[in-house]
């Protein structure tokens, strides 16, 4: 009787993580995560890939950080190859939650610059969280390559991913401050006046860079 009680539990589980009301998929994911259950995993993982509430997928992720890693890493990143965008991104940022370096390896060029901003902007933001010691300058050359990508937002997230891997980045932010491309030049010199002084803010660095590339060599703009 008690399997057939805990099979019809589950079973109610599942159902209200799919129910037609965020407030009761929310419910549904705290408890997952307040009661860990390895039976759930596969399921609170699939949630992520197609739920539609920014807090519903940030309760299922926290819900997914309260099983062991050994079971919820490996599902996660297979989740990193899905062609459904929203699956690779909330894959990412589960594991970025988990912090377990065994899917490092997992971090690809590819997720690194994913054609999906949102994708691109959480695979930046796991790798320096999970970047192990010495792998920061293969990282950093992988992510130079995306200075001057989409609008201000996705900009932000970069310059904050190549902020956090430290002076290291500076070889790399100079040469990308003379590429031919001058949305690439403003953006790396913005990032290195933001390493300077982090306090001063994006929009105050990326209007500075625009001074300093008026002042300098650079007519383009």
């Amino acid at each position: 009787m008690t399997t057939l009680n805990q099979d019809a539990d589950l079973d109610r589980m599942f159902r209200a993580l799919e129910d037609g009301s965020s407030s009761v998929r929310l419910r549904a994911a705290l408890a997952a995560g307040t009661a860990p259950d390895p039976r759930l995993v596969d399921k609170l993982v699939e949630r992520c890939a197609v739920e539609p509430e920014f807090q519903v997928r940030d309760m299922l992720t926290w819900a997914l950080t309260r099983h062991p890693a050994s079971m919820t890493v490996p599902r996660l990143v297979g989740e990193l190859r899905s062609e459904r965008a929203q699956a690779r991104s909330q894959a990412l940022h589960t594991l970025s939650k988990i912090g377990d370096r065994r899917a490092w390896p997992e971090l690809t060029r590819e997720l690194l610059t994913d054609a999906d901003d949102e994708v691109a902007r959480t695979a930046w933001r796991t790798a320096v969280a999970l970047v192990p010691e010495g792998g920061e300058p293969e990282l950093a050359g992988v992510l130079v390559t995306q200075l001057g990508r989409g609008g201000r937002e996705v900009q932000l997230s970069l310059s904050r991913a190549l902020v956090t891997l430290g002076e290291m980045i500076v070889p790399a932010l100079r040469v990308a401050a003379a590429d031919r491309d001058p949305r690439v030049r403003r953006h790396a010199t913005a990032t290195e006046l933001l390493l300077r002084d982090p306090d001063a803010g994006f929009a105050f660095a990326v209007e500075e860079a625009k001074r300093v590339m008026a002042l300098g060599v650079d007519k383009e703009e």
